[in-house]
């Protein structure tokens, strides 16, 4: 490709609303612009790019043995009643009305109409298992899109889903995906972790994330030397106990305008461990007012509070201060000793503490030398966050942290959704029985995003070779001066012959500006046709190092030649 005749839209500057790496070089590399928050165009350059990742995908998928289909993103309210998700799955779901009043949503996830499609075209155990997928652009009306790709109101994903006779076909099927996964994270040199994840609103019994380790990901990855990894939102840990002490009696103290656990550690020069922290919340389904107790060094896990509550994370907000006074409480002194109508949950943690501080639920009031079991109860479970330095739930070493990107998760279904859709086969005794599902998902534009992540410098992109948008360019540094368009077509020819996706440069513009295009842009390869090129020499960059060298034209395209007859 001659680059006069490309779209190459490369900015000095980003928008002020980029903030991390991936989004800034995308927009400053002419890849993608914004269309509407969280929505993007992508230019030739980035759809390039785009394609090798998907064809990566697709290959290792079809070798999985799963089977390629397009569905629709125009979605029947019909079939999400079926599931009971059209009032589950929240705000996020995009919904209209065609002309005939209609429901419709625009896709964020597919089990539905993949689970439709299977039980009218599938009836016999003959033909499972099965497994399809599609790589389609869903919608999803995030509240606060933010960092480019990584979280927008429209993306591209990957979602496979596997039907089974029964939970042993299932886990082999599951097994499958998780070994295509590795190799395709593999292949797109993505540094990824795999962790233990809970299945938030696709739901099912079990799930795994693949999470492409970075500073700026928005998930926070739990894991152990021993293996144990799991994402915040899952992640587990022993209960912390402190050492036990002699049970006192239960007092009263005044405690004026001393609201927080940093106020009340000060006032009452006690440690935060020690106090116990009471967080409100209303579970809008059954509009109960719930009060989590966790120790006040402690953060709430809300993942684990509306799991334990078997509702969606939207049906979960904090309670307001009229509705904590209609159970007879207050904000800021709020305790569990004598807490009427309430819900209460407590983290196993608080169980284990001797002589702890609450709220008495009086105003300017706590109470000391609290205890659970003798004054309280409740709910026991694990509310809290994991975080650094917990102990493992697995061997009891010290717990480590790591900041993470979401690129692909799988979930085991089970019968979730077969059951309500009626997605059943015969057995061998004429019997109808639910199909075993399972759910592969992909996010293809976050993952291009996570691989700019994990590769660029102060100059530009570094794209792996196996998904640059071209393997090389030749740089004339004056293409009208004859020795060098001699040299540099020569170039352009053989590397094209081998079947090598090459650029030549032949705008007219200053070397220095032409070389920060494509080192910005990331082209792998940069060669230099210049002062030498009578004597067919030419100048060899290696962008991924910044290393150049000068070599014979025929050595620096066979070393580009060699190198795109390797790629994986």
């Amino acid at each position: 490709m001659k680059a006069s005749k490309m779209l190459i839209a490369t900015l000095k500057e980003a928008p002020n609303e980029a903030i991390i790496a991936s989004h800034i070089l995308l927009i400053r590399a002419g890849m993608i612009r914004k269309l509407v928050s969280g929505v993007y165009n992508y230019l030739p350059l980035g759809l390039r790019t785009l394609n090798k990742v998907e064809a990566i995908i697709r290959e290792e998928m079809d070798n999985a043995g799963s089977l390629e289909i397009l569905s629709s993103a125009m979605q029947p309210k019909e079939f999400w009643e079926e599931s009971g998700r059209w009032q589950k799955y929240g705000p996020e779901l995009i919904r209209f009305k065609d002309r005939n009043d209609r429901e419709f949503c625009l896709g964020p996830t597919h089990e539905e109409i993949f689970t439709d499609l299977v039980r009218n075209e599938i009836k016999s155990r003959k033909s499972l298992p099965i497994n399809l997928y599609q790589i389609q652009t869903k919608y999803r009306d995030e509240l606060r899109p933010r960092f480019g790709l990584m979280r927008g109101r429209e993306f591209i994903m990957k979602d496979a889903y596997s039907f089974d006779v029964d939970e042993e076909g299932l886990a082999k099927s599951y097994d499958i995906m998780y070994k295509a996964y590795e190799r395709i994270f593999t292949r797109l040199n993505i540094n990824y972790k795999i962790v233990l994840a809970d299945t938030g609103a696709i739901g099912g019994s079990g799930s795994h994330q693949f999470m492409a380790v970075s500073d700026v990901g928005e998930s926070d990855i739990i894991y152990c030397e021993c293996g144990y990894a799991a994402d915040q939102e899952k992640a587990s840990s022993k209960p912390n106990e402190l050492e036990k002490e002699e049970l006192k009696d239960l007092q009263k103290i005044a405690t004026p305008n001393q609201k927080t656990i940093e106020e009340l550690e000060k006032f009452l020069n006690v440690n935060a461990n020690k106090i116990i922290k009471a967080v409100s919340y209303v579970d809008t389904t059954n509009n109960q007012v719930v009060v989590v107790l966790v120790r006040g060094d402690r953060e709430v896990n809300e993942i684990k509070v509306v799991n334990k509550l078997n509702i969606a994370e939207h049906e979960l907000r904090f309670a307001r201060n009229d509705e904590i006074i209609n159970v007879g409480s207050i904000d800021g002194f709020i305790g569990p000793v004598n807490l009427k109508n309430v819900r209460l949950l407590v983290d196993e943690e608080v169980t284990l503490l001797s002589n702890a501080v609450c709220g008495s639920n009086e105003k300017d009031y706590h109470l000391i030398n609290v205890n659970y079991n003798r004054d309280f109860t409740g709910e026991v479970g694990e509310f809290r966050k994991t975080v650094a330095n917990d102990i493992c739930p697995v061997c009891g070493r010290k717990l480590k942290l790591e900041r993470g990107i979401e690129v692909g998760q799988i979930f085991k279904l089970g019968t979730k959704y077969s059951k309500p859709m009626h997605c059943n086969y015969q057995d061998d005794s004429g019997k109808e029985q639910p199909m075993v599902m399972g759910c592969y998902g992909i996010g293809v534009t976050r993952t291009l995003s996570s691989i700019i992540e994990q590769h660029h410098d102060e100059f530009g992109i570094k794209w792996p070779l196996n998904v640059a948008p071209y393997h090389a360019v030749i740089v004339p540094i004056n293409y009208d001066d004859e020795n060098m368009k001699k040299g540099s077509d020569y170039l352009y020819e053989k590397l094209k012959e081998a079947k090598v996706e090459v650029i030549l440069d032949d705008r007219d513009a200053k070397p220095g500006f032409k070389f920060k295009d494509w080192e910005l842009i990331g082209i792998p390869y940069i060669i230099t046709v210049g002062r030498r090129a009578n004597e067919d020499i030419c100048e060899f960059k290696v962008r991924e190092t910044m290393i150049k060298e000068e070599l014979p034209f025929d050595e620096a395209a066979n070393i580009v030649i060699e190198a795109v007859r390797n790629i994986k």
